[in-house]
């Protein structure tokens, strides 16, 4: 079974990027999104995005919890990948909503991006899969 996903936004909670100790820098961010899988759809559900202290948000895996609104048929580990490359696609060398590229001591808290990107993943049905 295929999921559609409609990626609307990002809210950066926190992220404090190259810090003097590497060890502290982290990134906490909200993930809004729409999904439509079969004939049902969801609208406005979220997911928190974490890289873990001390990591290179850019290339190293980021943490991705549990959809909040949703608990259907899932492939946790295809939409942990699209979470990563909406994340990036807005934020980080790459990023259309903020490059970040040879900074130190950036703090950025609050930040709102209105980037909407559709993708698609296989799901199995018969319950929700991590």
């Amino acid at each position: 079974m295929q999921a559609n996903i409609h990626f609307k936004s990002l809210i950066q909670n926190t992220q404090d990027y190259a810090t003097f100790d590497k060890n502290e820098a982290h990134m906490v961010s909200v993930i809004n999104f729409d999904l439509k899988i079969g004939d049902q759809a969801f609208a406005d559900l979220q997911v928190e995005v974490r890289q873990p202290y001390g990591t290179d948000f850019e290339t190293e895996p980021l943490e991705v919890g549990s959809v909040i609104g949703y608990d259907g048929p899932w492939n946790h580990l295809a939409f942990s990948d699209l979470c990563e490359a909406y994340y990036r696609s807005v934020i980080g060398g790459s990023g259309s909503g903020i490059r970040i590229e040879g900074s130190e001591n950036l703090r950025m808290i609050g930040n709102m991006f209105g980037e909407s990107t559709k993708a698609t993943m296989e799901v199995q049905e018969g319950g929700a899969g991590w």
